[in-house]
């Protein structure tokens, strides 16, 4: 992969690792055993491993599971908290590890965007499901994230650009709310 494409991918990747740790790794570590669209260096290569690609699929599983249950999905999120932006911090590293991104900088990345990720989903999406559905949407939407998690990763690695156009399709109206926002704070401020 080129430098653009490992970044964007890393990018993807890191974002999926905020809905579910396990599930980008496993695809990681799924698609550089058994094929060619990604080629992990060391140490990064270890996720392929069979004995690390079973315990990623109990992991998965498990947080899986965790996150349809009432309750248990809150504590689910605490514990994930800091499990979700190291699973991040390590896609996003493996993805840029040959493409010459500082590695510190590749981990700071994947940090911040597995861990952007996840701050929205526990604090803000899953809060405002459990009032307005009264719990009983909560596993409709854990699914939806599972299934949005696993497919931006196998994007994010076989079709790295769409990613580029998700940053640019979600990031612009983002980016101008928040131009907007400070204009309108330091207009009445």
């Amino acid at each position: 992969m080129d430098l653009i494409s490992s970044i964007l991918s890393a990018f993807g990747l890191s974002a999926s690792a905020g809905l579910n740790a396990y599930i980008p790794m496993l695809v990681l570590g799924i698609l550089n055993r058994w094929t060619s669209f990604i080629d992990l260096a060391e140490p990064y290569d270890l996720v392929s491993n069979g004995w690390v690609l079973g315990t990623l699929g109990v992991l998965a599983l498990i947080e899986t599971l965790a996150d349809n249950l009432p309750v248990v999905n809150h504590v689910n999120d605490a514990i994930q908290t800091f499990v979700r932006p190291v699973a991040g911090a390590i896609a996003f590293a493996a993805s840029t590890n040959a493409a010459d991104v500082h590695p510190a900088l590749a981990v700071v990345a994947g940090l911040v965007v597995a861990g952007s990720v996840h701050t929205t989903k526990a604090t803000v999406v899953r809060p405002a499901v459990t009032a307005t559905t009264g719990g009983l949407g909560n596993t409709p939407v854990s699914i939806t994230e599972d299934i949005l998690s696993a497919s931006v990763s196998f994007v994010a690695i076989a079709l790295p650009i769409l990613i580029g156009i998700g940053i640019v399709v979600f990031g612009w109206p983002i980016a101008r709310w928040i131009v907007r926002r400070r204009a309108r704070t330091k207009a009445t401020g």
